[in-house]
């Protein structure tokens, strides 16, 4: 087993696997190195399952390729290799006027990484998933070729690259379209709301004139309370006069990796009552920069520790717009009957606005994203429920996040999977691809 480094950001599940630093995007890729193993592109392992992760085989570290190749800062389109990592592009690019046109939750993802699993932000109902501003691409393949990759060139496997989960080769640079800012800050509005029905009209309310929508839910709340939280929206703040809000330079460390879980019942009740009286009103509106409003996370280093040594299940779900009120009920409702919180639940709506990946999660409706400690069967049990539920809506898991997902399930729900065969690398694998392909 490799270090640490080689994990998914779960620290679920335990892997044996090799790894090998790529550093060069012009030298062919050292398959001798694989011998008869198969291989797979790692950017900055922030996934949370087994989809970073080749048990039994080997890693190729993407990180090392960290160069800038070219940004117009008059057109805002900017490429890079694939192992730049989101924070670094926006390092250059904020001060020019340019932002990401679509960010996950952390800026800690490398490009390819992104790419590779379609990230997706509080933007999706305005600009879609981070594939639909790649203007193109280099393959990498074990074979020594190269393929250039765009809408107009070599259009297939620019589609099953595009949240194709690092299975079609390794991206050597990539090209996106940046979204035009007049600086660092959001225009942020925090509303406290009393239940899951508030949450659907704010959010409907919401996607036509903010940019950016997502809501922190208190997963404990039940009864007429049930699906309470802080409805969080905000758009890019346009030229403003007088003193801008500082940047808190300060990043904590959580320091130690402890042995179980330090989230339970007890300390999850009182973190949820507190967060959500944290305001004393029930709007608050203010100028916050960009990495508190995307990135509140990012602010603790190594988080995930929280959860302990066994680490956690990120569960994901997305469910289809005539579903997706009752099923958000019913899932809340389970974790209320079986006494175990998420300590990071994150409600929002997805727009219609479709990816040209293959394999993309979003679809029109809602997500629901649910952190677990994994505390064995337990734990299993109630994602088994969660499982049922979305299935029953007709809605689907995020790869990115998943780390138990029954093939059956991917296979349906994800039913261009097949089409996939046609163009991943035959040395490149994965464990999330053999769990839910290979039927025991």
């Amino acid at each position: 087993m490799v270090g640490n480094r080689y994990q998914s950001w779960g620290r679920y599940p335990k892997v044996n696997q090799e790894a090998r630093n790529l550093y060069w995007r012009d030298d062919p890729l050292p398959v001798e190195a694989v011998a008869d193993k198969t291989f797979l592109p790692f950017g900055n392992g922030r996934s949370y399952g087994d989809v970073c992760l080749n048990d039994g085989g080997m890693l190729f570290d993407c990180r090392h390729l960290d160069h800038f190749i070219h940004f117009d800062a008059n057109t805002g389109v900017f490429r890079c290799e694939a192992g730049v990592l989101l924070s670094e592009v926006l390092q250059l690019t904020v001060a020019k006027g340019w932002f990401l046109p679509v960010t996950p939750g952390t800026q800690f993802v490398t490009v390819g990484g992104a790419i590779a699993n379609d990230v997706h932000g509080k933007n999706h109902h305005k600009a879609g998933t981070f594939g639909q501003h790649v203007r193109c691409f280099e393959l990498l393949r074990s074979d020594g070729s190269r393929i250039f990759c765009s809408p107009n060139d070599n259009n297939k496997f620019y589609k099953a690259t595009i949240g194709g989960l690092g299975l079609t080769g390794v991206i050597a640079w990539a090209e996106i379209q940046l979204q035009p800012v007049h600086n660092a800050f959001i225009d942020q509005e925090i509303i406290r709301y009393k239940n899951l029905d508030e949450f659907f009209a704010l959010a409907r309310g919401s996607d036509e004139t903010f940019e950016h929508t997502v809501a922190w839910i208190d997963c404990l709340a039940k009864g007429k309370q049930l699906g309470r939280g802080l409805f969080i929206r905000g758009n890019y703040a346009d030229v403003f006069e007088g003193k801008a809000p500082t940047l808190s330079k300060m990043r904590l460390i959580f320091p130690v990796d402890p042995p179980f879980a330090l989230i339970n019942g007890l300390t999850l009740k009182l973190f949820n009552t507190l967060y959500y009286r944290k305001q004393w009103t029930d709007r608050v509106k203010g100028l916050v920069h960009y990495q508190p409003f995307f990135y509140p996370l990012d602010a603790i280093h190594a988080w995930n520790r929280i959860y302990g040594s066994k680490g956690f299940f990120q569960y994901q779900c997305a469910i289809p717009t005539d579903e997706m009120e009752g099923a958000i009920r019913e899932l809340l409702e389970r974790i209320g009957e079986a006494g175990i919180g998420s300590f990071l639940a994150v409600l929002k709506l997805f727009g219609d606005r479709p990816s040209p990946g293959l394999l993309s999660f979003p679809m029109p409706g809602a997500t629901l994203a649910l952190d677990f400690p994994n505390n064995g069967e337990k734990t299993l049990r109630l994602l088994d429920q969660f499982d049922e539920v979305t299935r029953s809506a007709g809605g689907r898991v995020n790869p990115s996040k998943d780390a138990r997902m029954r093939p059956e399930d991917f296979q349906q729900r994800y039913p261009n999977w097949t089409k996939m065969t046609d163009y991943m690398d035959p040395h490149i694998s994965s464990s999330f691809w053999r769990r839910v392909t290979e039927s025991s």
